[in-house]
């Protein structure tokens, strides 16, 4: 699976200050940065600031140009922004979040070919992931669209954990569907993804994912 989430070192555990408001157009600005403290800080604001803006909102048109950043601002300006903070921080969970959607995106037959495979072993993910069954091209499209749509308009945590389980089914479906160490390794980076997500939920809970 050519968009499982590897996760990135941790170049600092610096935290962030209070996060001021901008406009898409600034986000994609932050992108530009190349001191390393600012870029910690950059990604730990824009993140925050997506995150409560659009849930303070309640715009449909604004949850769905949110839902679709990586198609306004480019994939390498969103890993520009938030690609380099850990998995268990609000940047990094929205990293993988928006990276799992991509994958989907672009190849909707291989990711519900793997979702399929690996709904057979993994019916409690199943659930939570609330996938349509059968869970063809169009319904995992509408999937990872519905997981990001409730950061926005739901519960971020339920999202992040709905997140987790679609990794999980789909780890299981790869390595069901795809022999070789390259498809282990795939699957297990999917856990590892499906790990974190769990994790950042958790966090978010207890109001400590930042």
């Amino acid at each position: 699976m050519g968009w499982a989430v590897v996760p990135p070192t941790d170049p600092s555990d610096h935290r962030p200050r209070r996060p001021t408001f901008l406009s898409l157009a600034a986000l994609e600005a932050h992108g530009g940065t190349h001191d390393p403290l600012q870029e910690i800080e950059a990604a730990h604001q824009t993140a925050a600031v997506l995150v409560h803006a659009g849930r303070a909102a309640h715009d449909p048109v604004l949850t769905a140009r949110l839902v679709a950043l990586v198609e306004e601002l480019g994939l390498s300006t969103v890993a520009d922004l938030w690609a380099g903070r850990p998995a268990r921080s609000l940047p990094g969970a929205l990293w993988r979040l928006y990276v799992l959607r991509e994958w989907v995106r672009r190849d909707p037959a291989e990711a519900s070919a793997d979702y399929s495979a690996g709904r057979r072993f993994s019916d409690v993910d199943h659930i939570v992931a609330g996938a349509a069954d059968p869970t063809g091209p169009e319904e995992v499209r509408q999937l990872t669209d519905a997981i990001l749509t409730g950061v926005f308009e739901g519960d971020l945590a339920v999202a992040l954990d709905r997140a987790a389980s679609f990794c999980r089914v789909v780890a299981a479906g790869r390595g069901e569907r795809t022999e070789g160490e390259a498809a282990a390794e795939r699957a297990a980076q999917l856990l590892g993804t499906a790990d974190d997500l769990t994790a950042a939920a958790a966090l978010w809970r207890t109001e400590q994912l930042i």
